[in-house]
């Protein structure tokens, strides 16, 4: 999962990128980058850290052209050095920069076509670099006298044909403009917005409506599934819906858990979805359970508080802030490292005794997907005197693997993988665990767009919407292991030594 987001201004738009991405940081903390086009150049700046840390004024400073594109990395697998933080820029055709979230379940073959019939080198293992490269040589490929738009969407169609997953990427092209594109399943979010300003007219791309609210511009709509935006560099917005075009399907975890909730995806607010979700959780409790005996709703901070609210309302007992939880951390279901995830739960939340203290308490999270930090939360809520901990997760079981790009990785690392609800509450440590049921919270999201027909779903029901070839699984198991990216990261480390 990463934040992207790309402009077409009227002045230079790198301080407009940069405020994007402090904004889309919780999409990525990995790396950060930005590419701006002046002239005929493509201005790049990318290396590994936040977005505050990658850029300051010596590096703002050369980032000059009213067009641009920035980017935050989320590795999916585990891949941690600074070679492949985006933006990946390559010279043919015309000069093109691209920044990419999602991910390609058919890298392999790809990789083996760009080698044998594009004649194209890849410089890292980075599926981003690859679609860029397929970009690259289908625009190629259109061998006009004139780059038009047109050209410009015949060669999306073909990177569609070829390119299998989810996509949603933004690219400067040299002398040209801005173009964007979403995946034809329309997985991987993007939203399209304008800003009025003495100059003009101003367009841009992003991950989220918030990056648009935070710099001003106002949100005209999503970017459909299978469809290519390109901006000139004078402002005209030209569209284009690929006959490749599927069904919307977009990622129903981005509403439980990685965006915003005062973003709009799809015509969805993830606010009122994530309201919706706690109303679920209220009522299978209610049912289950009508006499509980639940003194106190409790959230682990941030993302569960918005469920947790209208939870602990309809189940007519106290909410109350329990946790408190450290800024400077980073989100733990990101971090590298099961051993590191271990280490920064204490780090990031620290109990309030009082809140605790020979009560019955009903902790509410987003999702339990390892189940290293609601062990630990549970842990955390006995030592603070709970007479009771019960763990309500707002998404169903996590138990396959996600391949769109977010790094729910091998099998036996999820803790719901192999296990039913007994025994993950045994393993967690609960004395009641409730999880939100799969159509309790597909209503939830769709109450807010109605038109949509289905989610991906795939982490909880292991359906795949794009299908998958025999053997990806089993291929994705051994690469997203936690033992396997301890064995790339010693080997990076050993390369900066050398």
């Amino acid at each position: 999962m990463c934040g992207i987001i790309g402009i077409v201004g009227k002045t230079t738009v790198a301080p407009s990128l940069y405020d994007a991405l402090t904004i889309l940081q919780h999409r990525g903390q990995d790396a950060a980058g930005i590419a701006t086009l002046n002239g005929p150049q493509i201005k790049l700046h990318k290396s590994s850290g936040l977005a505050r840390d990658v850029f300051g004024p010596e590096q703002m400073g050369p980032l000059t052209g009213a067009a641009g594109i920035g980017h935050v990395r989320y590795p999916t697998a585990g891949r941690d050095d600074s070679s492949e933080a985006q933006p990946f820029y390559v010279n043919s055709p015309y000069g093109l920069a691209l920044g990419h979230n999602g991910n390609l379940i058919n890298t392999e073959e790809l990789t083996q076509q760009l080698f044998d019939s594009d004649r194209r080198h890849l410089n890292t293992k980075s599926d981003s670099e690859l679609l860029l490269n397929v970009l690259a040589h289908e625009l190629q490929d259109q061998k006009p006298q004139q780059l038009k738009p047109k050209h410009i969407f015949r060669a999306v169609d073909a990177v569609y044909q070829r390119c299998k997953g989810a996509f949603s990427a933004v690219a400067l092209i040299c002398g040209h403009g801005l173009l964007g594109f979403r995946d034809p399943y329309g997985i991987r979010p993007m939203v399209l917005g304008c800003r009025e300003t003495e100059e003009g007219l101003e367009y841009a791309l992003a991950s989220e409506s918030v990056a648009l609210d935070v710099l001003g511009f106002s949100l005209m709509r999503d970017v459909e599934p299978g469809e290519s935006v390109f901006i000139t560099l004078d402002g005209e917005l030209h569209t284009h819906v690929s006959p490749h075009q599927q069904e919307l399907s977009p990622c129903i975890f981005e509403y439980v858990y990685f965006a915003r909730p005062d973003s709009l995806l799809d015509d969805i607010s993830v606010y009122k979805a994530r309201l919706r979700m706690g109303q679920a959780l209220a009522r299978k409790i209610l049912r289950e359970r009508p006499d509980h005996d639940i003194d106190v709703v409790i959230p682990v901070p941030d993302t569960s508080r918005t469920a947790a609210l209208p939870l602990a309302y309809d189940l007519d007992v106290k909410y109350r802030e329990g946790f408190i939880k450290n800024r400077y951390i980073g989100r733990t279901f990101i971090m590298p490292g099961q051993q590191e995830r271990k280490k920064s739960v204490r780090q990031k939340l620290n109990a309030i005794d009082l809140e605790f203290r020979k009560k019955n308490v009903l902790i509410v999270d987003d999702s339990i997907v390892r189940g290293t930090t609601s062990k630990k939360i549970i842990q955390m809520a006995r030592e603070a005197g709970a007479r009771k901990v019960y763990f309500a997760s707002a998404s169903p079981p996590v138990r396959y693997p996600n391949i769109y790009g977010i790094d729910m990785p091998a099998p036996e690392e999820l803790v719901a993988a192999g296990r039913n609800e007994e025994e993950i509450r045994e393993e967690l440590g609960a004395d009641w665990l409730i999880y939100q049921d799969l159509q309790d919270l597909i209503t939830a999201c769709r109450e807010g767009n109605e038109s949509i027909h289905q989610f991906d779903t795939s982490c909880f029901s292991g359906e795949y919407i794009t299908g998958v070839e025999d053997g990806y699984l089993e291929k994705i198991r051994k690469m997203r292991s936690d033992e396997e990216k301890q064995k790339r990261r010693s080997e990076n480390a050993l390369k900066v030594a050398v």
